[in-house]
């Protein structure tokens, strides 16, 4: 009687084994980081933050473009190929969106270039690219503490005898949720618009 007795709860405990052990890698796969295109930077750079001038003259806050995914990208309007190649990607990326999801992310260019780039000549050259692109800037102090907020910095060049001068910048794009969170560094150049439109479509999936 108790070699039965015993043979029935071992089996009984292994079912449970076998439930609690499926129940764990159920778990598991959930917790799986999604598989990103771009550098997952969670944790390593500081949330959304700025003061700056739009190219509408108003100053303005990382706040004041909150509950949005933020593509946040240096450069200027002069920029002879990486701006608007980056920006024009970008673009593509965003416009692949539901028409929902599009309303849900915004691309900050903010031009390090302030002495030629006016809010009217920012606005011109932004509104070519969509209407999903705010463009801002600020003085060269406000400027300096930004790029320097994420790591990255930015240079004029000599100018030539006609004036023209070049500007120095980083060619990446940070990403940031809704809350302001920094989650992925994009290099445009890397990456095809549907990958970057993949990269969006799983941050305004997620659940805050």
């Amino acid at each position: 009687m108790i070699k039965p007795c015993f043979q029935h709860h071992a089996k009984r405990f292994a079912s449970i084994a076998l439930m609690m052990l499926a129940i764990l890698l159920v778990g598991c796969m959930g917790d799986d980081p999604p598989d990103w295109h771009g550098t997952d930077i969670s944790g390593v750079m500081p949330k959304l933050e700025f003061d700056l001038i739009d190219s509408q003259g108003t100053r303005v806050s990382g706040d004041d473009y909150s509950g949005q995914v933020r593509m946040l990208f240096f450069g200027f309007t002069s920029c002879p190929d990486v701006c608007p190649t980056a920006l024009q990607k970008l673009s593509q990326a965003v416009s692949g969106l539901s028409t929902e999801n599009q309303e849900e992310v915004l691309t900050l260019f903010v031009s390090v270039d302030p002495q030629r780039d006016t809010p009217e000549r920012l606005a011109e050259y932004v509104n070519f690219f969509g209407d999903k692109i705010i463009g801002l800037t600020g003085n060269a102090s406000d400027l300096r503490t930004l790029t320097q907020r994420y790591r990255t910095t930015f240079g004029h060049e000599e100018p030539d005898a006609e004036g023209y001068y070049a500007v120095t910048h980083s060619g990446a794009v940070y990403v940031f949720d809704r809350e302001g969170n920094p989650r992925l560094l994009i290099r445009p150049e890397d990456l095809s618009a549907q990958s970057i439109r993949q990269d969006l479509v799983g941050l305004l999936e997620e659940d805050y």
